[in-house]
C-alpha cells in the first residue's frame, strides 16, 4: 500500500498508452459527462488486462504516469482498484454488485501475534455480526476462513481481481471459500495487523451496507458510527480469541484497498507503544529513561521523505537497542517547520502532521528525550539480515542490538 516505486522509465506498450491516454483525458475533462464517457474505454480496458492477469501493463503506465502526471496516475490507480476490488457478476439470470471487504484487526503485543485458520464458530460469529451490524439487509456474504498478515494478502491487482471474482461467486452460491494452501510466513512484529477477508454481492445498484438503505440515508453519519461501535463490542471477544496474548483494536469492516490502507496507518500509534512497553518491561526500566532519536528516509535523498525511522536507547548509552518504522502513505507529507515540532503541545486529529502525531504518541507513551535530525536520510539496511537502520543521537545509522544481558523473550523482533 505504498506509493509506488520509482521505476527506470521504457517506452509503453500499446494497452499501457492506452490506460496513460484515457486518464489523462478524465483528469482534464471539463464536464461529468466527459468523465464518464472516457471512464467507459478505461475501465473495459482494465477489465481485459485484469482477465488475463497482465499486471506488467498496468504497472508500466502506473510508474509513467507517477513521474509525468500526477493527477492522472490518481485517476488510474483509482480505476485499478475499483476494478480489481469490486466487479459485476451474473447469477440466475440477475446481475450482481460484487465488492471485496477487509476486516482489519489492529494487534500489539510483547510475544507473537498469530495468523492462520478460523475455526467454524469464530466464523459463524462474524457472518452474524456483519449481518446485524454492518451489511444492508439483502446482501450475500462469503468469509474467508482465516486470519492473515499483510504479506499473505494478495500482492497483485490481479491476484485482488481473481479473489474477488472466486469469493463473489461463492457469496452468490453460497459455497465455502477455499484459499490456496501455501501461505507465506508472517514476519514477526510487536505491533502488526491481521485481516479477515470478506466478499458481499448485491442486486446490482443495491445498497452495500447498512448505513445504505433508505431509511439510514438522512443519518447516515450516526448509522456509520454505530455499527462500528457495535462491530467492536460484539466482535472483539470473538476475534480476541484467535489471537492469543495480543490486545486487539478493530476496524470497521471496509472496501479492500481502502481498509488496508486505514489499517496501515492506524497501527502506527500502536508500533509506537508496542516498543515503548516491550522495552520497559523487558531491560526493567522506566519511559523517561528511553531516548528516542528519529530521522526522516528518502529512496531519493532529494526526494519526499518516504518513512521516519525512531531509534531508542537508554539513559546516558547512546546504543540503539531497538527501532521502529513510521511509514508515510500517499497525500502524507514530511515535510516540516522546526517550530512546528518544538512545541509540548500535542496535536491530534485530522490537522496533525505525521510526524506532530509521531511527536504525540511518544510523549503519550512519557518518552520525554526525543531527537529529531533535520538532514534526509537514504534508506539502507543492514547487509547481512536486511533490517533497517536506526539513527543514533549522532545522526549515524546503525544497527538495533539488544544488550547482551536481556532476559530472553518467547520471540525476537528487530
Amino acid at each position: 500500500m505504498r506509493r509506488p516505486a520509482k521505476r527506470t522509465s521504457s517506452k509503453l506498450s500499446s494497452d499501457s498508452q492506452h490506460l496513460v491516454t484515457f486518464a489523462q483525458a478524465i483528469a482534464q475533462a471539463s464536464s461529468r459527462l466527459e468523465e464518464k464517457a472516457w471512464q467507459k474505454p478505461l475501465d473495459a480496458l482494465l477489465l481485459k488486462l485484469l482477465r488475463a492477469g497482465n499486471q506488467p501493463l498496468i504497472d508500466a503506465a502506473l510508474d509513467h504516469l507517477f513521474k509525468a502526471d500526477l493527477g492522472a496516475y490518481d485517476v488510474l490507480i483509482e480505476a485499478v482498484e475499483a476494478g480489481s476490488e469490486s466487479t459485476t457478476l451474473e447469477f440466475e439470470q440477475q446481475h450482481y454488485d460484487v465488492q471485496l471487504l477487509v476486516l482489519p484487526i489492529l494487534a500489539w503485543t510483547r510475544f507473537s501475534i498469530g495468523s492462520g485458520p478460523l475455526n467454524a464458530d469464530s466464523q459463524a460469529a462474524l457472518a452474524a455480526h456483519l449481518h446485524a451490524h454492518v451489511l444492508a439487509s439483502d446482501v450475500r456474504l462469503a468469509l474467508a476462513p482465516a486470519l492473515l498478515a499483510i504479506e499473505q494478502l494478495p500482492r497483485y491487482h490481479t491476484e485482488v481481481f481473481g479473489l474477488t471474482q472466486q469469493m463473489g461467486l461463492a457469496a452468490l452460491t453460497n459455497s465455502p471459500v477455499q484459499l490456496k494452501p501455501e501461505q507465506q510466513p508472517a514476519v514477526a512484529f510487536l505491533a502488526d495487523t491481521r485481516y479477515a477477508i470478506a466478499a458481499v454481492a448485491v442486486p446490482a445498484g443495491g445498497a452495500l451496507f447498512h448505513w445504505q438503505e433508505r431509511e439510514q440515508q438522512n443519518q447516515f453519519a450516526a448509522g456509520k458510527l454505530a455499527a462500528s461501535e457495535a462491530w467492536k463490542q460484539q466482535v472483539t471477544p470473538v476475534l480476541a480469541r484467535s489471537l492469543p496474548g495480543c490486545n486487539v483494536e478493530l476496524l470497521l469492516p471496509q472496501p479492500y484497498y481502502f481498509g488496508c490502507r486505514d489499517a496501515d496507518k492506524r497501527i502506527r500509534p500502536a508500533s509506537i507503544r508496542a516498543a515503548d512497553y516491550f522495552l520497559t518491561q523487558t531491560l526493567d526500566i522506566s519511559s523517561a529513561e528511553l531516548h528516542a532519536s528519529i530521522g526522516g528516509f528518502s529512496e531519493d535523498i532529494n526526494g519526499q521523505i518516504d518513512e521516519y525511522r525512531i531509534g531508542f536507547a537508554i539513559g546516558g548509552d547512546p546504543t540503539v537497542v531497538y527501532g521502529t518504522v513510521w511509514p508515510l502513505y500517499e497525500e502524507e507529507s514530511g515535510e516540516e517547520q522546526l517550530l512546528a515540532l518544538v512545541s509540548d503541545v500535542a496535536i491530534d486529529g485530522p490537522t496533525a502532521s505525521p510526524l506532530q502525531e509521531l511527536l504525540t504518541v511518544l510523549r503519550e507513551c512519557g518518552i520525554v528525550h526525543i531527537k529529531h535530525h533535520d538532514e534526509r536520510f537514504t534508506m539502507e539496511f543492514c547487509d547481512d539480515c536486511g533490517a533497517p537502520l536506526f539513527p543514533d543521537r549522532d545522526g549515524e545509522l546503525v544497527h538495533a542490538e539488544m544488550p547482551e544481558d536481556t532476559p530472553p523473550a518467547a520471540e525476537h523482533f528487530h
